[in-house]
């Protein structure tokens, strides 16, 4: 497996990196915020340890930036706060775990090998919503084995309410997602692709809930159940 390591602490950084290659992982050390945000855009690391405290852009920001453009690769936070609401902006943020420094290397590795078990039952060739089924890989939308036709940007919203079980996806991280974190996008567009993807969706017994002020999710529709 080939782990990145975000950390701007040389001697933590390489302490993890001797550990894990040690356990036969390869390893990529970064220590500034923008250089690993450029970084994990295109790099082929199966897991992410991501210090929340980083020059240039904190964790968290490169947490979110990840998570938006639906990339799901698990990521362990590591920061020096212990603080509860410290832990819940992480998670909050698309962390799949949490290590609080100063920590024991044999505890990182053991989250680590969890975090890769978790990763391999979770890596799924296809979606499936009632009648409705989304194949990740050629990134179709079937109703009944019939394909679904739809743009580009409609599938996109359709992957990332899907991706969350029925979950609330906020208004922000969907445009995020559509368009590019920070992309100069108003609402309205994001809300013109959920009213016509509703439409779409509704003959399959699906439908997209608004959920005022917050965003939308996506469930059967009712008797459909």
């Amino acid at each position: 497996m080939r782990i990145a390591i975000v950390e701007d602490n040389e001697s933590i950084a390489k302490g993890i990196a001797y550990r894990l290659e040690d356990r036969g992982h390869a390893t990529d050390i970064l220590s500034d915020g923008e250089a690993a945000e450029l970084f994990l855009r295109d790099d082929k690391n199966d897991l992410i340890i991501l210090d929340i405290t980083l020059p240039g852009l904190d964790g968290l920001s490169i947490l979110r930036g990840l998570r938006s453009r639906g990339d799901h690769r698990p990521v362990l936070l590591l920061t020096a706060h212990a603080e509860v609401s410290d832990r819940v902006a992480g998670l909050d943020a698309g962390a799949d775990d949490y290590l609080v420094k100063p920590f024991e290397m044999d505890e990182l590795e053991a989250r680590v090998r969890a975090l890769s078990r978790r990763r391999a039952q979770a890596i799924e060739d296809s979606i499936t919503l009632g009648r409705l089924t989304f194949r990740t890989e050629t990134r179709m939308a079937l109703v009944d084995d019939t394909p679904l036709a739809m743009p580009r940007r409609e599938l996109a919203v359709l992957e990332a309410l899907l991706r969350v079980n029925g979950r609330v996806v906020l208004k922000p991280d969907l445009l995020d997602h559509v368009y590019g974190t920070g992309a100069p996008v108003e609402d309205s567009a994001v809300e013109a692709h959920v009213s016509r993807l509703r439409k779409k969706l509704a003959p399959a017994g699906l439908d997209i809930k608004a959920h005022r002020g917050l965003g939308y999710s996506l469930l059967e529709s009712e008797g459909q159940t």
